[in-house]
């Protein structure tokens, strides 16, 4: 397939070719779409199917320059979302529920995003997005008479992406970089609630740090989220100092909250992708209301950050796994 160009205007020709023409991951519907577009597609629907399937719930994620600004299963609507997109609580759907608590972690961010929602779009979630500033979509369906309001978007440019649900990846994957040809497994790890199980948290906790796993997973390194109630508050991606990272997604955690009372939050799970290295994570954490934090463990200083956790009360899981993402 043809693309638009490639990660800039001037990089083209650029191309998308199936390794199995026989089976295709993605049919795309309508639009032309570039290089980004076909990476935040597949990084998108990644995250979305596998947070729905280990979850049981539609998932929805708000992408921006591959990674989330916002990720989040179905549940309530508040009256701060119900406002800002002129819904009824009481009425709105679980898909478009999804999305609606996934684009709230950080508007900002969102604005111009690629989207992402593991079940079918339908009329009302296809007339939300008829009002929110976006550049596509990806789902595993559409229903009937949703391409009509969709392909109006954007003059005409609006991208819509149908993802195969039963489509299966191959076990390896390769990128050529500079000259080089780099080959690895597949990260097929499957994220469970197991690994964030413990006597100690309620079950509200255990499915936050699973889905900030998952969100993590699907994030450039380094990552970290803050999760509540099943929606992501703030995720910091793609920065070189861990803290950077904790402080750059706590200052969204206190955004959202900022947006509807200046009460204290708590009740937060954070998750980070990589080893919490220094004891000054857990204490920016504990600023934004954390009491959860799920990290791989190992640091050379995972000692002290364990005595940080108890100091400020914090329950910490070690999963042992770590999952970056580049």
């Amino acid at each position: 397939m043809q693309l638009r160009y490639g990660l800039n205007p001037h990089q083209g020709p650029s191309t998308a070719t199936p390794i199995d023409p026989a089976r295709e991951p993605f049919r795309f519907l309508h639009g032309n779409p570039s290089y980004i577009n076909v990476l935040d597609a597949a990084a998108s629907w990644q995250l979305v199917k596998e947070a729905a399937n280990a979850l049981g719930r539609p998932a929805a994620a708000s992408f921006k320059h591959v990674s989330p600004a916002g990720a989040a299963t179905a549940g309530p609507i508040d009256a701060v979302m119900a406002a800002t997109h002129g819904l009824d609580p009481a009425a709105t759907g679980a898909v478009t529920s999804a999305y609606v608590r996934a684009r709230d972690a950080d508007p900002k961010s969102s604005y111009g995003d690629f989207i992402a929602v593991s079940g079918p779009v339908d009329a009302e979630l296809a007339d939300l997005l008829r009002r929110v500033v976006s550049d596509g979509i990806v789902a595993p369906g559409y229903e009937p008479g949703v391409m009509a309001t969709l392909s109006k978007k954007k003059g005409g440019r609006f991208l819509v992406v149908q993802a195969d649900p039963d489509f299966q990846p191959p076990q390896t994957e390769t990128r050529e970089v500079y000259g080089l040809s780099l080959t690895q497994p597949r990260d097929a790890l499957a994220l469970t609630r197991d690994l964030v199980s413990d006597p100690r948290l309620p079950a509200r906790a255990v499915d936050d740090l699973l889905l900030g796993l998952i969100v993590v997973k699907h994030t450039q390194s380094n990552s970290v989220a803050y999760l509540r109630d099943g929606m992501t508050l703030g995720i910091g991606a793609g920065q070189q100092s861990r803290v950077d990272c904790t402080q750059v997604a706590g200052a969204k955690v206190d955004t959202w909250w900022l947006r509807r009372d200046p009460g204290v939050l708590d009740g937060v799970a954070f998750v980070s992708d990589g080893a919490l290295p220094f004891a000054d994570n857990v204490e920016e954490a504990a600023r934004h209301g954390v009491r959860y934090i799920a990290e791989p463990g190992g640091s050379i200083r995972s000692a002290e950050v364990l005595a940080e956790c108890q100091r400020t009360g914090i329950t910490l899981v070690r999963t042992g796994v770590r999952l970056f993402r580049h």
